[in-house]
């Protein structure tokens, strides 16, 4: 997943915030330095107004992203469209026992029964039993479910709430489940179930309507709580949001932190019936006409605010407080309430999620009132506190993170001032492009998605339903700020890494050195399968990451080379703009130099109908079956030789000690010695690489653990003629870990380098 690369005046767009929030009922070193060597062998030498929102490109996040639990505002895709879907009701579960509750349940009591005998059937079954039903397809779907059988359970549900116990000693906790499930898969499979109408309604009114009037509905216990939670949710199944507002208001408003467990989970339960009741006219009017109901979500709020995480139903009920006011009918009803609720509460820390997703709906859905609601300045007050690392890499490189340790700051800096050598050895410019301003990156760095998708809409105006977004703005303009905004790949920790880090970085690079003029000028003709491919083949091949997807799509001869030169972000798949953009880059660049030059020539005059030319009409269809020989090769994995980085030098006194990424030179030891080295590896390194190369002589390289390494001793050793060795190291541990240099013949000048990842 890789975000594009977007001018900063066409970067607005509605941000993905959502996904409806659904609380499931809780029944179910060295130590000074390393050790010294032999020394008689140890021979080593020494304000603003926003834009309208564009065309979007969509960019996918990577599959990997970790859901998480905090709500964001109302995203169309995430929102919940269907009823919920079933319930753990009862003593927590295990898989295990949750499968042999469902293998001993048998179906055909619900599918071979009618009137008292289903219901019979329904109340004798365990809620285990109940719970497996949200599954039924086909035929077991419509004899369980079609209305006539759901309007029988309904009847008996409220004839057993008159006298309704408080607990399910009567089976009533039965009853509303086979109903809950039924509304569920009729949702899913109603052309098979068939249609619900007014008879089923009649009926399942008459059933809540007993149930909630029940006295022991009331009861503040677990028990109840337990069958009551699974009431509300009833509400929303059966789409009667409107006709139940006085109960939904009875629990916000009865609330308090007594109310835990399973009462606890029956309010939390309500934010469904009210998020899904705004898609309702009649919920709507029911609100309209009842204005304390917005009183009574508002004060759920404030008088529970010690709860707020962001986590927790009082943030995930507050957010739906914003519904108000994307509704022209409760706009008045919601204005003064959000605009409390955000001046009320910090935007960061435990109240951030509530803040900022009610600024959400303040934005979006009454734009144009900032001063109204006091937030005109919101996003310049939320870079110093949301992002409270500033770090200066040199004269043309800063970081603005939210959380970064000094070594992960210094790591960071080091891979994009190397990458930049990298990137000019691989394009062979001659410096920027004519009227480029762009001179240096400001990189922002989310702590992780979640952040990202929280913040970064508000404070960089930009869309947020990707894994990042590089802002080269109008770089003729002086002073102009270019800017990537990124997020930590938090799914990979404990190993650090900003997600998108190099390929982003090679955005900019590309639109400094090889694009004249902004993105949209760029963009006039199909420049993506260079734009695009550049980036992949950068970042892949300066970390000396295999690039496993790409190869993979090889084998598959998908696109002819001339094909790929058609790629716009309109056209094409993620597939074919990343994997397919790398492979057609990295063959021009291996088979064809010389017309990449040609092409970049004219990108760098902004000459797009030349370069355009050149690729359709000079090359057309010329390189096609060489490129499709080229994938055969690639598939086995022998796709050429990329362009080597030298590491820089390492840094540390100790002349035998190595660091993550770097080099010594002029490494020397006599025949039958050794040239001693060590590093110290952290937590979580997945693959270390030691490479030698250059001088005379024949060094052959061993690896040890924890101890020297020797001829004697050693966990692995490269020992081909000459000096070009590679040890590759999966799993190392963690601490310090020896590597030497045996002098099969005596070496000098030799080049040592490390890397780990």
């Amino acid at each position: 997943m890789r975000p594009f690369r977007i001018a900063k005046a066409n970067a607005r767009r509605l941000p993905a915030l959502g996904a409806a929030f659904f609380l499931a009922l809780g029944l179910f070193a060295p130590q000074a330095h390393a050790a010294d060597s032999p020394a008689s062998t140890a021979t080593s030498a020494a304000p603003a107004t926003k834009a309208a929102a564009p065309h979007a490109i969509p960019v996918p996040k990577s599959p990997d992203t970790p859901q998480d639990a905090r709500p964001l505002a109302s995203d169309p895709k995430a929102k919940a469209t269907a009823p919920t879907a079933g319930s753990t009701v009862g003593a927590s579960r295990t898989a295990k026992q949750l499968t042999a509750a469902a293998n001993a349940c048998d179906v055909s009591a619900f599918t071979g029964n009618t009137g008292a005998a289903l219901v019979q059937q329904v109340k004798a079954a365990g809620l285990d039993c109940v719970n497996t039903l949200f599954n039924l397809t086909g035929n077991d779907a419509k004899a369980a479910f079609n209305e006539a059988q759901m309007a029988t359970v309904a009847n008996a549900l409220r004839d057993s709430a008159t006298n309704y116990p408080g607990d399910d000693s009567t089976s009533t906790g039965q009853l509303v489940l086979f109903l809950r499930a039924g509304y569920y898969v009729q949702w899913n499979h109603s052309d098979v179930v068939g249609p619900y109408g007014t008879p089923l309604q009649t009926a399942i009114r008459g059933a809540l309507d007993g149930f909630f009037a029940a006295p022991h509905s009331k009861d503040v216990t677990e028990a109840n709580g337990a069958t009551l939670a699974e009431a509300v949710t009833l509400i929303d199944s059966a789409q009667e949001n409107a006709r139940y507002t006085g109960v939904v208001k009875r629990l916000l408003d009865g609330y308090s932190t007594a109310w835990t467990g399973s009462m606890a989970t029956a309010v939390a339960n309500t934010e469904t019936v009210i998020e899904r009741g705004f898609d309702l006219p009649a919920f709507t009017a029911a609100l309209q006409a009842d204005p304390s109901f917005a009183t009574s979500m508002a004060g759920f709020v404030t008088r529970n605010s010690s709860q707020l995480n962001g986590s927790d139903a009082v943030t995930s009920i507050g957010i739906q407080i914003g519904n108000l006011v994307a509704n022209d009918a409760l706009r008045a009803q919601g204005r003064p309430i959000l605009k409390d609720l955000i001046n009320r509460y910090p935007l960061v820390g435990n109240t951030g999620p509530l803040t900022m997703n009610l600024l959400w709906f303040a934005e979006k859905k009454d734009s144009g009132n900032c001063s109204y609601y006091g937030t005109c300045d919101v996003p310049a007050k939320l870079v110093p506190l949301v992002l409270t690392v500033d770090h200066t890499c040199n004269a043309n490189l800063r970081i603005r993170a939210q959380d970064m340790t000094a070594q992960q700051l210094a790591d960071t800096c080091t891979s994009l001032v190397n990458q930049d050598a990298y990137f000019h050895k691989v394009v062979k410019d001659n410096g920027p492009v004519a009227n480029d301003n762009n001179t240096s990156l400001e990189v922002v760095v989310f702590d992780d998605y979640y952040n990202y998708s929280l913040y970064a809409w508000e404070m960089y105006n930009i869309a947020v339903d990707n894994g990042g977004m590089y802002e080269e703005g109008k770089p003729d303009v002086a002073g102009n700020q270019a800017r990537f905004i990124a997020h930590e790949a938090s799914w990979l920790r404990p190993q650090f890494q900003i997600w998108n880090l190099n390929h982003e970085y090679t955005h900019y690079l590309d639109g400094r050195y090889d694009f004249y003029g902004d993105f949209d000028a760029g963009m006039t003709t199909p420049t993506v399968w260079w734009v695009e491919g550049l980036a992949e083949y950068v970042s892949y091949s300066y970390r000396g990451v295999h690039y496993d997807d790409a190869v993979a799509q090889a084998g598959k001869g998908t696109y002819a080379l001339s094909t790929l030169f058609d790629s716009t972000y309109d056209n094409a798949d993620s597939t074919r703009i990343y994997n397919w953009g790398y492979l057609a880059v990295r063959y021009m660049l291996q088979s064809h130099p010389q017309d990449v030059d040609a092409l970049l020539a004219k990108y760098r005059v902004g000459d797009w109908n030349g370069a355009r030319s050149l690729l359709k009409t000079t090359i057309g269809t010329r390189y096609d079956a060489d490129f499709a020989t080229w994938l055969k090769a690639c598939a086995a994995d022998n796709c050429g030789s990329l362009p080597t980085s030298q590491a820089p030098l390492c840094t540390a006194a100790d002349t035998r000690q190595f660091d993550k990424n770097c080099r010594r030179d002029g490494v020397a030891a006599t025949t039958g010695n050794y040239s001693y080295s060590f590093l110290y590896l952290p937590a979580g390194v997945q693959q270390l690489t030691i490479t030698t190369s250059g001088g005379t002589g024949n060094a052959d390289l061993y690896y040890n653990g924890g101890a020297w390494a020797t001829t004697g001793s050693y966990q692995a050793k490269s020992t081909a003629g000459g000096n070009n060795e590679t040890l590759t190291i999966a799993n190392p541990p963690s601490g310090w870990v020896y590597f030497s240099l045996y002098g099969q013949q005596g070496f000098g000048g030799v080049t040592v380098t490390t890397s780990y990842n």
